[in-house]
């Protein structure tokens, strides 16, 4: 977990980057390539889009704005993005358990 502000037209949001906010950008994400692959499909994904948002939404402090709603669920990407390229980094620099041959 970790703690995230952002700034949205001029508001601060306050996000704690949990499993669950992450679980749920990355099915915001999947939806958004499912709508953009087969824009037929939209209408079937976009209510489930918006419940997807609502609920990434309702992790932020303060309530956001639907001004800013777009602006800061695109922030929330970057951030849980961003938060995954760390973790990934440092697993390639941690070295490896019992990756050492043993000698006879």
């Amino acid at each position: 977990m970790s703690a995230k502000q952002v700034d949205v037209n001029g508001t601060e949001y306050r996000i704690i980057i949990t499993d669950q906010v992450i679980g749920h950008v990355n099915n915001l994400k999947n939806l958004y390539n499912v709508a953009y692959e087969d824009p037929e499909s939209f209408e079937d994904v976009s209510a489930e889009i918006s419940t997807t948002i609502n609920e990434i939404a309702g992790t932020v402090e303060p309530k956001a704005e639907d001004s800013d709603l777009d602006g800061l669920i695109q922030e929330i990407i970057q951030a849980v993005d961003n938060k995954a390229k760390e973790i990934e980094k440092e697993l390639e620099t941690k070295p490896k358990k019992g990756t050492r041959k043993k000698s006879k």
